[in-house]
């Protein structure tokens, strides 16, 4: 059985769009990661050309841009990106964090920027 803990195991870093994450897991089908982003910030506007994404709202307001559209989001928001998808979101003034999950798994080769 495998368990990660967020303080244990997952140390955060500065992903290629400028968020913050925090990897829980990161198997050959898919991973789960823990995104967030400073008060105004801005994940680099990108697509994913294999990878459909998920993102799941944790703290925090944000603006999500996907495809040429825009909405509002907040805490319990599930936004699905599908592959090729072009997007992005911004954080609103609290900050924004947010679970990303990724199947296949998450790879910087995978994200390519617009």
């Amino acid at each position: 059985m495998e368990i990660r803990n967020r303080e244990r195991d997952a140390a955060p870093f500065t992903t290629k769009d400028g968020s913050t994450i925090r990897e829980y897991l990161h198997t050959v089908r898919q991973s789960l990661a823990e995104a967030s982003l400073a008060p105004g910030q801005s994940t680099q506007r990108h697509r994913h050309l294999r990878s459909e994404e998920i993102y799941l709202v944790l703290e925090g307001e944000g603006r999500m841009q996907l495809d040429g559209e825009a909405a509002d989001v907040g805490p319990g928001d599930a936004i699905l990106i599908p592959p090729g998808a072009l997007h992005t979101i911004t954080a609103g003034a609290e900050g924004l964090r947010f679970l990303c999950a990724c199947a296949p798994p998450y790879s910087d080769e995978d994200t390519v920027f617009a």
